[in-house]
Parts: C-alpha cells; sequence; structure tokens
C-alpha cells in the first residue's frame, strides 16, 4: 500500500505535513543537543570523544571554507557552515534506521482533531518518520536561505562589483545571468531532496522484498549513509561558494 504523508488541507489551500513538521523539530533538537554535550566539559588535556568530534568538524568547515574561498575573510561563516552540515547531516541520517506508519480505514482518519487528507482513498498508511531532507519544501526552504543571505552579503560587502557583474562580460547577457541567479536554489534544493528523496525510495522497495531483502538491505544502509554525508558537504561547499563570490572575491566580479 502506498504511503501517504499525514497532511492537512487548510481553506486557502495551504497543506501543512505534519511529519515534516515534526522531523524539522526532531533534527533540530537532535543537532541542538549533540552540539551542547560535545561543549559541556571541555578540555585541553583530557578532551572527550564528542569534543574530539565536533572539533574536527570545525576543522573540516574550516576547510571547506577555505577551499571555497579566502578564509581569512570568509571565518565569520564558520558557524553558518557548521550549523548547515550538521543539521543536513542528521536530517538525512534520520530516515535510515526505521519508518513510523499508521493505517486509516473508511476513507477518514484525524490527527490532533484535523482531518487528513486521504486522496480519495477509503484505505490508507501514514508515514510519520521520514528525513526531513526528503521533503522538497525543506530543501528549498534551506536553498532560498542560503541564497537570500548571499544576495544580501554581496550588496552589504561588495555593492559595486557584485551589480556590476549581472552585466558582464557584456550588459546583453542581463537576463542570462538573472537566470542563472534563479537556477542556483533549484539546482541547491532540488539536488539534496532527489538524493535523499531517492534513497528513502529505495529503501522501502527492498523493504517489500521481504528477508531477502535484508542483505540488500544492510548494503544499501550504508551507502546511503555515504550519500548523506556527501549531499551535506555539498550543500554546505556550495554554500560558502555562493557567499564567497556574492561578498568576498571582488577580483570575480
Amino acid at each position: 500500500m502506498e504511503h501517504l504523508a499525514p497532511i492537512v488541507k487548510f481553506g486557502g489551500g495551504v497543506n501543512l505535513d505534519f511529519a515534516a513538521i515534526i522531523m524539522i523539530v526532531v533534527t533540530s533538537l537532535v543537532a541542538f543537543i549533540l552540539a551542547r554535550l560535545s561543549v559541556r566539559n571541555l578540555s585541553v588535556e583530557n578532551p572527550g570523544k564528542l569534543q574530539n568530534f565536533m572539533e574536527w568538524v570545525v576543522e573540516f568547515v574550516s576547510n571547506v571554507i577555505g577551499m571555497a574561498t579566502d578564509f581569512k575573510r570568509g571565518r565569520v561563516y564558520l558557524t553558518l557552515g557548521l550549523t548547515l552540515i550538521l543539521y543536513i547531516f542528521i536530517g538525512n541520517m534520520l530516515g535510515l534506521p526505521f519508518n513510523f506508519i499508521t493505517e486509516a480505514h473508511h476513507g477518514h482518519a484525524t490527527f490532533l482533531g484535523m482531518e487528513l487528507f486521504m486522496d480519495g482513498k477509503d484505505e490508507a498508511e501514514f508515514a510519520w518518520w521520514k528525513s526531513p531532507t526528503a521533503d522538497a519544501s525543506m530543501t528549498m526552504a534551506l536553498a532560498l536561505t542560503v541564497i537570500v543571505i548571499s544576495h544580501i552579503q554581496g550588496v552589504r560587502h561588495n555593492r559595486k562589483h557584485y551589480l556590476k557583474h549581472y552585466f558582464e562580460p557584456w550588459p546583453f547577457f542581463l537576463p542570462i545571468n538573472i537566470i542563472e541567479t534563479l537556477s542556483k536554489p533549484l539546482t541547491l534544493g532540488l539536488r539534496l531532496f532527489g538524493n535523499i528523496y531517492a534513497g528513502e525510495v529505495m529503501i522501502g522497495v527492498i523493504l517489500g522484498m521481504g528477508w531477502v531483502g535484508i542483505p540488500a538491505l544492510l548494503l544499501w544502509q550504508g551507502f546511503s549513509v555515504f550519500v548523506g554525508a556527501i549531499q551535506a558537504f555539498v550543500f554546505t561547499m556550495l554554500t560558502m561558494v555562493y557567499i564567497g563570490q556574492a561578498s568576498i572575491h571582488e577580483e570575480n566580479h
């Protein structure tokens, strides 16, 4: 049976996906708790495992910024990079261990007194646990936030060259440069969504094979961890590249 998202439709045509909201909150809590525990008992002589892990993440993100732009000027974005890579990686991983499904019958299902959308079906299964990054709305919101930040920083710190680059190499390239700018959030958000969503669909297909699919499931989940880590890295790297191009690398604008 096809798994539906627990969606409530409001009068104005707004869809509210409760599973996405729950998973966004869970991801935020996990990321916050992990960061808080890693700095709880800081020690220079005898650092704990979580402190060592967080120090490695900080060094890794610092290297990412250094590859994308001048680190001396881009180090102010270290906190943004840390937040993105931790949040996205944790979000990518949450859909791997298990799923939580509820069933609805007779064309009726409610959550907290609100009617869930069943797409005209008499019976349906609702999936409540998934990676938040397997939702296009979530990944596009992240991508739009990143692009807006890059434009704001470009106008604030590099206005002359930032505005000038829209007319380079010749003024009639303005429409092409605008299209390029508009395509950035699409490629950034849809790349992350497509990889994570496809991975969770594949897990569902393998689970449908029964016990025969257990070895394949273990292999696929291991591969999914690798893909999730790569996608968190790519998203963070492109974020730093976009911000650097807009606000730091004046010679490129």
